[in-house]
């Protein structure tokens, strides 16, 4: 059994850890609302563009469709794109996204096809790394930017457009976790080249656009910055999620570091009872052998 010392340290430790886990807790949920707000706000605008993604390819087919529609006609090499946050202690949110991609490349190397990763943050990199650290071709670290804008998602889309350009790959998926509420984060897989053109819906078929110019060259212009603005939706959702899940794994820590109080605090006073109660026998043990 360990000492009245020992308890008391170890209780003291705890305490200190519960000071920490509930000091990030509070962080997080101030972080939070302003990330929630910058994902939800980024959301109608990707939505929008999706709709007229969808008007528009319905005008373009074949020959005439631009390449980040019609892709390069293979389908041997994968790009896989993985977001994930640059610190950890938020639960599963990291290993849930690191696992989603994990499983494709598996899946795809079961069927031959050649993977290509790109880690967007190094929780990612350093999960993935043990298994794929040969078809890891970049790792892209956000640590240095205080806030994660447009300006950072170009650069990251600008990165994968070269590689298509050059034929480094045929197709890019991205990965990342959708924001739905503090404890519920959703892994996502999107395909982002060959871009994924929603089919039209009645709504929007009632309506006839004329444009100026052509279909195809207005989606030359528009598909780079749809890649651009799906890449900058995944970043800000993915930085709502770490903190929803930072906020509920700090909770969880906080409140299991009181439980652990708890015991040994009892513990603690039932050592102590016992050596008082020694100490009592002892005493009155003399006293009648005098």
């Amino acid at each position: 059994m360990p000492s009245l010392k020992d308890l008391r340290n170890r209780i003291a430790s705890v305490k200190a850890t519960q000071k920490i886990t509930k000091a990030m807790q509070m962080v997080a949920a101030a972080k939070l609302r302003r990330a929630q707000a910058a994902a939800e706000a980024a959301r109608p605008y990707a939505e929008r563009m999706e709709t007229v993604l969808a008007n528009l390819g319905a005008g373009v087919s074949g020959s005439s469709a631009p390449r980040l529609i019609a892709g390069t006609g293979q389908d041997k090499v994968h790009l896989l794109v993985v977001c994930t946050a640059e610190r950890g202690l938020c639960g599963a949110f990291n290993s849930s996204i690191a696992r989603l991609a994990r499983d494709k490349a598996l899946a795809l190397k079961a069927e031959g096809k050649t993977v290509k990763i790109i880690c967007v943050g190094k929780k990612g990199y350093d999960l993935l790394r043990r298994q794929f650290e040969k078809d890891i071709i970049e790792l892209i670290d956000l640590r240095g930017f205080k806030q994660v804008g447009y300006v950072n998602a170009e650069a990251i889309a600008q990165n994968i457009l070269a590689g298509f350009a050059n034929g480094e790959f045929d197709v890019a998926t991205l990965f990342f976790s959708k924001f739905k509420s503090v404890i519920a984060q959703i892994p996502t897989a999107q395909r982002i080249i060959p871009a994924e053109i929603p089919a039209t819906t009645a709504a929007s078929t009632q309506a006839v656009y004329d444009y100026e110019p052509d279909e195809g060259e207005i989606l030359e212009t528009l598909l780079p910055r749809n890649l651009t603005v799906q890449v900058l939706r995944a970043i800000l959702e993915n930085a709502a999620s770490e903190q929803g899940a930072r906020m509920s794994a700090m909770d969880s820590a906080t409140r299991n570091a009181g439980e652990m109080i708890k015991k040994q605090t009892q513990l603690y006073n039932r050592s102590r009872q016992a050596m008082i109660t020694k100490e009592l026998i002892e005493i009155i043990s003399g006293a009648e052998a005098l």
